[in-house]
């Protein structure tokens, strides 16, 4: 038995891959088909600061989205923050992970859950 999706809900997308030269590259932006569609996406290099995570989210040109529209609640940008933050401190620990992606992750004005993950190893 597993948790309902909490209402009110936005579709994100956190992920890093390795780059040879640079390390890991984080990226934010809508998840779900969103990312396929809109492209509306921020990329850092990890590791990540607490600023840095709040600066890719409102880098992306849905951030008002997330900030809440027409009367709908803002999503919380600290369990957001919180996400990217282990997605950047999964990049330093595990060297052997070449990709991952937490997609989509599921956040309202409560919490944010990590709906579906994918990663690929080193060969």
């Amino acid at each position: 038995v597993q948790e309902m999706a909490p209402k009110g809900v936005k579709e994100v997308i956190v992920g890093f891959k390795r780059d040879d030269q640079f390390g890991p590259l984080l990226m934010f932006g809508l998840g779900g088909i969103y990312v396929e569609v809109l492209k509306d996406i921020s990329f850092r290099l990890a590791p990540l600061s607490r600023e840095d995570a709040r600066n890719i989210i409102r880098e992306i040109k849905s951030y008002m989205l997330l900030k809440g529209v027409r009367g709908e609640a803002p999503v919380n940008f600290d369990a957001l923050e919180n996400i990217l933050l282990s997605m950047s401190q999964l990049s330093q620990d595990f060297p052997e992970i070449f990709e991952a992606e937490f997609n989509p992750v599921l956040v309202n004005n409560e919490k944010a859950i990590v709906a579906d993950v994918r990663m690929t190893l080193s060969s």
